[in-house]
């Protein structure tokens, strides 16, 4: 099972997260991101990873 996580320390809430995956992150009303469900939908693991990547801040980890 994978599991995603979101570092509100360090998240800038740029929305890029929920903009590559939508069924994993969302933003929420402190204004940065963070997961919708800890464990990754099946058929979304491939754009958590691609989220975790992309973050400017290095605040997603996924794994499993």
């Amino acid at each position: 099972v994978m599991k995603a996580n979101v570092d509100k320390d360090t998240c800038i809430g740029c929305g890029l997260c929920p903009s590559v995956a939508p069924e994993v992150f969302e933003m929420d009303d402190d204004g940065k991101a963070k997961t919708i469900t800890e464990e990754v939908p099946d058929g979304s693991e491939e754009l958590s990873k691609e989220a975790e990547a992309s973050c400017p801040t290095s605040a997603i980890s996924v794994e499993e």
